[in-house]
């Protein structure tokens, strides 16, 4: 193995691996550039005099890009967490590119800065994305905590701050993003609400400033630099110290970084000066490496150190590492590897060391131990004989689930797969879950998703569009070439939207090619928003009909209603029937006065008649009611619907009819229909005006008997009833007149009228009166089977003896001839 490991008293710290050779050429090194590295064995920005480079970390180390720099001033590199250049300038313009050097698009970070200036800029990532904090020359805070969604924030002045601080930092703490900052001895917390001074705690007395500071990768530990030359560790939050360490350089370092591993123990900082680097951590013993002209770029699991020759990863060792390799160490893991490499000399010291392993019943962790060293291991020999160790000493396990194994063995093919000088992306095994498709490794990244057996959804669907959203930025191939490019290459793959690759191609001003990709786009609920946001409102139109969704078909119309004015808005809707009816129906109920525009553009007098009708109803007024209906009359004249004008013409009658009644009787009936108020009429006993109603409405003689009776029985006006059934012959009969008063209970005025039903409703009559003698002597008249039957059937066997014989005997003598 090749990496360098340093014992650091009272624990094995830190080790340091050489990724790379740079291949570059650089006659003085990095010292007159701006440099500035992606995490996760990111690509590395460079900016030497004019000439501006991308540069992936291969072994040759040539750009990726080199063009002339013709913009301002550039005061910070930094990348987002997609992979993005932005170059902030000294007017506060950032501008943005991708890995490959195209230019993306550039925005400002508040106008103040084109006089003030910035003073000083930082690129950081946030939970929402990545940010950016400036220092402008009036010695402000201006923060933007996501650049896709541009929200800038002044944060509040320094009290007292006459000049740029000596360092600061910007911490992500509860969602937030906060500027922590040194002025002199004091220490102050920048948020967007207030300006906080803060102490670390136990910090050295010999301080009186502090002249650099550090955030963890994590943001969750914070170190400072003092003017005294210590190095204080401690919670980003500042309520907790880890250590303090004297490194006896007084000289501010160049940079600061952590070196700390998820879940290590052993927090430590590096520390770089010009010629000098050092590593502090909780013990007072520091190592030193010389070094010239060096970056370094912090990492979730140690540091990048990128120099004019060099490329290496600092870190602290791994437990599993540590166990094992350490001088004379006795863990499972280190006897297994022994075991392994003396069964390889067919030594029988292999089984020795067997027994010793078994014997504590440690045998399964050390296989564990021997495959999570595997993990962290860079050089393949050194992982291949692990793995091999790990292997052997499965062997003798009946009950050791190989997933661990296998999963591992499938990893370190991808990460050194990666890893390799002709792709050069330095990945260590906690940081492989983070990349590959941003610096277009197609055919690498489909393999390995397709080895590592990844769902479809997840993997292989993930390049293909990533690849397709690259597809259409080839400015040099026609819209159809790519399309159908696209089409064959991604066919019918699960979990691909061709609404997202169309709106990347939107984005780069092909619209054309963007409306041919959302043909393959089989939702419509995807094309329609593209399509409007496109400006294309007709055809979104026509793709929500198709799809049949109403819900998608209202958001169209509303967008066309809102984007056109009302003669052009109305046309369009005219050729497409579906949509006019459906924004019809919302207009009945949302927007009425819309509607009888639309029916008056149309000439629809039918329709614009039912709309004065259902208006009328809404106003309280009579004038105006019956002006809104006199004017649904003229349009169903228009319209030659002659039943519907003269209804109307009827209504308006019965309107003023009734407003007669109430001016002359006090009794409201306004709005009733014409039965209503014939029956409140009769009800209030109002039959002289009954009766004109009756005849100037021609309501026919049975509506009208059937509701003067029942009026007149609810009143119970007997006497009333009594004339009214003897006024002339009845039109409905009379069984309704012995029904209705038997319903009021009223059987002796039920009585009168059973004389004069005819004879098919005798039984009925005389049954409902409950005169079983009159009902038995009808049916034996009649002759009738059924009615003898029904009149059996109400009869008691006890009580109506003498009627029950009577029915039989006239039952059988019937039967008899």
């Amino acid at each position: 193995d090749d990496s360098e490991w340093r014992l650091w008293f009272p624990v094995l710290l830190d080790r340091k691996v050489e990724l790379y050779e740079m291949g570059w050429s650089l006659k003085d090194g990095l010292r007159d550039c701006h440099v500035a590295a992606a995490p996760y064995g990111g690509p590395i920005g460079e900016l030497l005099g004019s000439n501006y480079y991308i540069r992936c970390p291969l072994t040759t180390f040539s750009p990726i890009w080199g063009p002339q720099w013709k913009s301002g001033v550039v005061k910070q590199l930094g990348w987002t967490v997609g992979d993005d250049l932005l170059c902030v300038q000294e007017d506060g313009t950032v501008l943005v590119y991708d890995l490959f050097g195209s230019f993306k698009r550039h925005f400002s970070m508040g106008n103040e800065l084109v006089q003030s200036h910035v003073l000083e800029a930082k690129v950081f990532h946030s939970p929402y994305g990545t940010g950016i904090a400036l220092l402008s020359g009036t010695f402000r805070f201006i923060l933007a905590t996501n650049i896709e969604d541009l929200k800038l924030r002044r944060l509040p002045e320094v009290p007292g701050l006459q000049g740029a601080p000596s360092c600061w930092a910007v911490l992500s703490q509860d969602r937030q993003s906060k500027v922590l900052l040194a002025a002199g001895p004091d220490l102050y917390m920048l948020d967007t609400t207030a300006c906080t001074p803060v102490i670390p705690p136990g910090l050295t007395p010999q301080a009186s400033s502090i002249v650099h500071m550090a955030v963890s990768f994590s943001y969750k530990y914070l170190a400072f630099f003092t003017d005294s030359g210590h190095v204080w560790m401690g919670s980003a939050n500042l309520k907790d110290k880890l250590g303090e360490v004297e490194t006896k350089m007084k000289t501010p370092p160049k940079q600061m970084a952590w070196c700390r591993r998820p879940k290590g123990q052993q927090p430590s900082v590096v520390v770089m000066w010009e010629k000098n680097l050092l590593v502090a951590g909780q013990c007072q013993e520091t190592i030193q490496y010389p070094f010239v002209d060096s970056v370094l770029v912090p990492e979730m699991d140690g540091v990048r150190i990128i120099s004019g020759s060099h490329h290496e990863l600092l870190q602290e060792v791994p437990a599993a590492c540590e166990e094992i390799f350490k001088i004379a160490s006795m863990a499972p893991g280190a006897l297994l590897l022994e075991a392994n490499r003396e069964y390889e000399k067919e030594s029988q010291k292999a089984d020795e060391y067997l027994r010793e392993i078994k014997e504590q019943d440690l045998l399964g962790e050390a296989v564990k131990q021997c495959v999570e060293a595997a993990g962290y291991e860079h050089e393949p020999e050194t992982q291949k004989m692990l793995l091999r160790a790990a292997s052997f000493g499965k062997c003798f396990l009946s009950n050791f689930r190989p997933e661990l194994f296998v999963h591992m063995c499938r990893d370190l093919r991808v990460l050194n797969a990666v890893r390799d000088y002709t792709v050069g992306i330095p990945l260590t095994l906690p940081q492989y879950p983070f990349m590959l498709v941003h610096r277009k490794l197609y055919p690498l990244a489909f393999e390995i998703c397709r080895y590592l057996k990844t769902p479809e959804y997840q993997g292989v669907s993930r390049v293909l569009k990533h690849w397709a959203c690259c597809k259409v930025q080839q400015k040099e191939e026609a819209d159809e070439v790519i399309a159908r490019a696209i089409s064959v290459k991604l066919g019918e793959t699960a979990g691909i939207s061709y609404s997202d690759i169309a709106a990347k191609a939107y984005e780069c001003g092909r619209t054309e090619l963007a409306i041919k990709l959302l043909e393959f786009e089989p939702r419509s609920g995807e094309q329609v928003p593209l399509l409007l946001k496109m400006k294309r409102s007709q055809l979104a139109l026509s793709k929500a009909i198709e799809s049949g969704d109403t819900d998608l078909v209202y958001t169209v119309v509303t967008y066309l209603k809102n984007e056109m004015n009302r003669g052009d808005f109305f046309m369009t809707l005219r050729n497409q029937p579906v949509a006019l009816s459906l924004y019809r129906q919302f207009c009945k109920h949302q927007e009425p006065e819309t509607l009888k525009d639309l029916f008056n553009q149309d000439d629809d007098h039918q329709e614009l008649g039912n709309f004065y009708v259902r208006a009328s109803y809404q106003e309280g007024k009579l004038e105006t009611r019956v002006s809104l209906l006199q004017s649904a009359v003229d349009e169903y004249n228009k319209a030659k619907n002659e039943f519907a004008a003269k209804a109307t013409e009827e209504e308006i009658r019965l309107l003023r009819f009734q407003r007669r009644v109430e001016e002359e009787k006090g009794e409201r009936v306004l709005g009733c229909s014409l039965h209503d108020t014939l029956h409140c009429l009769l009800t209030l006993g109002l039959h002289k005006q009954a009766e004109q109603l009756y005849k100037d409405f021609r309501v026919p003689d049975k509506r009208y008997w059937w509701l003067k009776l029942t009026a007149l029985a609810e009143k119970e006006d007997w006497e009333e009833l009594e004339k009214f059934a003897k006024s002339k012959k009845s039109p409905i009969g009379y069984l309704p007149f012995v029904e209705v008063c038997v319903k009021h209970l009223n059987k002796y005025e039920a009585k009168k009228y059973v004389s004069k039903v005819t004879p098919e409703q005798k039984v009925k009559a005389h049954l409902a009166v409950g005169d079983l003698e009159g009902a038995a002597e009808a049916a034996i008249e009649r002759r009738s089977e059924g009615e003898v039957s029904l009149v059996l059937s109400r009869c008691s066997a006890t009580t109506d003896r003498t009627i029950v014989d009577r029915l039989n005997r006239a039952r059988a003598a019937a039967a008899k001839k």
